[in-house]
């Protein structure tokens, strides 16, 4: 019976243990692929009421926020705003996070909403999976799609198979939950912010346990 249980976690990490064997021995850039439904207009090109924020203005925000030039800024906004177009918000914040093949990650940070002067607290934990070992923190720069409510953050975010990038040094995956889809960029953690793909819950406090 104990056998039988663990099939379907089993078959749940097959893609991203072979995202992150990719990784290992090619480009990140080689193993990234878009989803289809990013392709085919699905879940991160559906409308949304709420204002968005436009190239100009996330390229200003991450330049300043990670300290990186413009050019290097843009570099990673065109990239996610070709795949998923224009967000509603952006969570700013700064996590730790450590792994020993299999890791763990923390973080805490702000949402900030297009036409909204409330700026929502909001926690984060979850593991990742990667060939890698160590710890280190980072911060965060999440942008944030089709959020129609601020309190619909608040929940489990799988990471896309296949949406992997590490661009001018800062690292993007995409995570995707009931139609809102999430793309954290991440300074400082090297090859493991894009090789590395979870899951993260979202929370409006701290939450010790991550699963």
């Amino acid at each position: 019976m104990t056998g039988m249980k663990g099939e379907p976690m089993i078959r749940s990490l097959r893609p991203l243990l072979a995202l992150a064997a990719c990784a290992a021995i090619l480009p990140l850039s080689a193993c990234a692929t878009r989803t289809e439904s990013q392709l085919d207009g699905g879940p991160g090109y559906a409308e949304t009421d709420r204002e968005t924020y436009s190239s100009d203005e996330i390229v200003e925000a991450v330049a300043d926020f990670f300290g990186v030039t413009a050019e290097a800024a843009a570099s990673v906004v065109e990239r996610v705003f070709s795949d998923l177009g224009e967000p509603v918000g952006y969570v700013v914040g700064e996590e730790l996070s450590g792994a020993v093949g299999v890791g763990l990650r923390y973080g805490q940070g702000d949402l900030v909403l297009k036409g909204d002067a409330s700026r929502y607290p909001v926690f984060w934990q979850g593991p990742s999976v990667g060939f890698d070992a160590g710890g280190n923190a980072s911060r965060t720069f999440t942008l944030v799609y089709n959020l129609d409510d601020p309190n619909w953050i608040y929940q489990r975010f799988p990471g896309v198979e296949g949406s992997a990038y590490l661009i001018a040094g800062l690292g993007v995956n995409y995570q995707r939950a009931n139609n809102i889809t999430l793309a954290p960029i991440r300074s400082g953690v090297g090859l493991r912010a894009g090789a590395n793909i979870g899951y993260l819950a979202y929370s409006r406090q701290r939450n010790i346990l991550p699963f």
